[in-house]
């Protein structure tokens, strides 16, 4: 089984979404930018349990919270989900064979009306329609929602898909720890309660556990004194009432129903090298996260033709066991859909299996495949994926510096002028732009059209171009800032203040060969810095000096340019902060602001 199709509208905060899924993926995006919805979409459609939730959905799952028809007579909102199932084994065939439809892989698309002669292709394959439908009513004044096969609603009449029709499809999805909260109790949809309904041995479970609290009477020994209480409570109340009201008042360890031990039940796990076991609650996360993948080993071993979706299975899980957890569930599963920030997960799956997010103000949710330009190998991409390519890949803005002397500067300055005067700095991190160290000025334009291209908004800083190299990369990035200067070194000894260069250089631990050189180097501190900074250009000296400065001593550049990006990314609502953004504008060094 594999979900082949996703299709979602006026959903939490998706207004509209269509996703196409491999057999294994992993969505990658900005926080709240959508991918838990989806997991939550298709647990709506396909989870066994999901719909006996009350209610169903309520306000907050409507897109931007509106579900009641408008005054000016517009129909009431509707939540619509609808998932294309394909690979069918041949029990799901039989089962949903009035439901059947046809999907052609290639094209990756549902072939409504087909001839006889497109069914018999290669390429077609048995597909299943199943949607869910939640709506506000007003009559009732609640929420509504229900599952059923589209196939039936095209002909006006829906045919319901039922909680016993999902169990023979096998989706399971894990919540993080919310999912490990409650993984090992007994609660209904927890992941034990669907082994054991698995192995079929509830009914004699809840009979014999009920029969044997039923023996036990908590604090029934005299010398507790409680028992004496009860039998006074009990005389108390025959003055009263007759007798047969309220006779022999005792404690049982529950109330002995199934719902209740549903809730009190839980599994002890001993840990350590002693053997004194505590609730699998109070393990450490880590601990809880592991126990859940291994249930989640016995769920697929015993069901087959599994669907995981998996929400950041990192959590708490050193890199090692990240890369075991991604091995086994795709090992295990059907297919295995994944949410993460995690570089050691995100390796793990190929290019044709990453899946970039990135939703609009209009509400439309749009996924984006990487395609690396020509002058990125992909050889590269996986060798460098750690250190240069996934953190741009799970931000929302990327600034391309030109080298790594501008990739470690630029972050350094703007977190030091936020730090001297933060009404009209931030630092790069709090405008959730991450940089991106192009590794020469002959990449940022490749790497622009890349990250632009994943919706990205996307930022460039640079030396001095020529007029054709500058229009490239302005054509393949939102914002370039360019300063006049043929090196980052120069900008910074040539526009600071002597004062911080021959205090920096005061600081230093000298190498021995700038010492036989110099002599005193801060008698001579720019001349001396500038081959200092060459030396040392892999070790981030650059923004060391930064860091020493004052606002007054940061090149007028690098401020005009840090307060831009704070402009760009936090739009100004004062009069005063409209001025300042006009003065910046019109002052020099700044090149174009797309």
């Amino acid at each position: 089984m594999k979900i082949s199709k996703l299709t979602i509208k006026n959903f939490r905060g998706i207004r509209e979404a269509e996703l196409l899924f491999p057999d294994h993926v992993v969505l990658i995006g900005d926080n709240n930018v959508g991918k838990s919805t989806i997991f939550e979409a298709l647990d709506l459609v396909l989870g066994p349990e999901r719909l006996g939730r009350r209610p169903i959905v309520d306000e907050h799952d409507f897109y931007l919270g509106e579900y009641e028809a408008n005054s000016e007579g517009a129909d009431a909102p509707v939540i619509q989900i609808e998932a294309i199932i394909t690979k069918l084994n041949e029990e799901q065939r039989v089962r949903f064979k009035d439901c059947i439809e046809w999907w052609d892989e290639e094209k990756r698309e549902l072939l409504t009306t087909p001839p006889p002669v497109n069914v018999d292709q290669d390429q077609v394959i048995h597909a299943l329609r199943v949607a869910f439908s939640g709506s506000y009513s007003q009559d009732e004044d609640d929420f509504t929602g229900d599952t059923y096969f589209s196939k039936s609603d095209d002909e006006g009449d829906r045919q319901s898909f039922l909680r016993k029709d999902k169990q023979y499809c096998g989706f399971l999805y894990l919540r993080s720890l919310r999912t490990g909260s409650r993984a090992l109790s007994i609660e209904r949809g927890s992941l034990l309660d669907i082994i054991l309904r698995q192995k079929e041995i509830r009914p004699k479970m809840w009979e014999k556990t009920i029969a044997e609290l039923a023996k036990h009477e908590v604090a029934a020994d005299p010398g507790l004194g409680i028992s004496g209480v009860l039998q006074s409570i009990e005389a108390s109340i025959k003055k009263f009432v007759p007798k047969e009201w309220g006779v022999a008042p005792h404690l049982k360890v529950s109330n002995l129903t199934r719902e209740h031990l549903r809730k009190v039940i839980t599994a002890f796990v001993a840990t350590g090298e002693g053997t004194h076991a505590a609730p699998f609650y109070r393990q450490g996360t880590g601990t809880i996260n592991l126990l859940v993948l291994a249930m989640l080993s016995q769920i697929a071993a015993d069901k087959q033709n599994v669907v995981f979706a998996m929400e950041e299975p990192e959590t708490a899980i050193p890199p090692y066991a990240q890369k075991r957890i991604v091995h086994e569930v795709r090992k295990l599963s059907a297919q295995s859909l994944f949410t993460s920030h995690s570089p050691y997960v995100l390796e793990e799956f190929d290019l044709s299996e990453t899946v970039i997010l990135s939703r609009g103000p209009d509400g439309v949710l749009h996924p984006a495949s990487v395609n690396l330009p020509s002058s990125v190998k992909h050889k590269r991409y996986r060798r460098e994926f750690r250190t240069r390519f996934c953190e741009a890949l799970l931000s929302r803005r990327v600034l391309i510096a030109e080298g790594a002397t501008e990739a470690a500067a630029m972050p350094a300055a703007a977190r030091r002028l936020s730090e001297l005067d933060p009404g009209t700095y931030s630092s790069l991190e709090s405008l959730g732009i991450t940089t991106l160290d192009a590794g020469t000025d002959s990449q940022i334009a490749d790497l622009g059209q890349l990250y632009k291209g994943l919706g990205k908004e996307v930022f460039a800083v640079c030396d001095k171009q020529s007029e054709d190299d500058e229009g490239k990369i302005d054509a393949q990035v939102d914002h370039l800032y360019m300063h006049e200067e043929h090196g980052f070194e120069d900008l910074v000894l040539k526009n600071t203040t002597q004062g911080a260069l021959e205090r920096f250089a005061d600081e230093l631990d000298w190498p021995q060969h700038l010492t036989d050189k110099f002599g005193d180097p801060k008698s001579d501190s720019a001349n001396a810095l500038s081959d200092y900074f060459g030396w040392a250009k892999g070790s981030h000296s650059i923004a060391d000096f930064l860091v020493t400065c004052s606002e007054d001593e940061v090149p007028l550049w690098i401020r005009q340019t840090c307060t831009a990006l704070r402009a760009h990314c936090s739009p100004s609502t004062t009069e005063e902060d409209e001025a300042a953004d006009t003065e910046e504008g019109a002052a020099a060094g700044v090149a174009d602001i797309v």
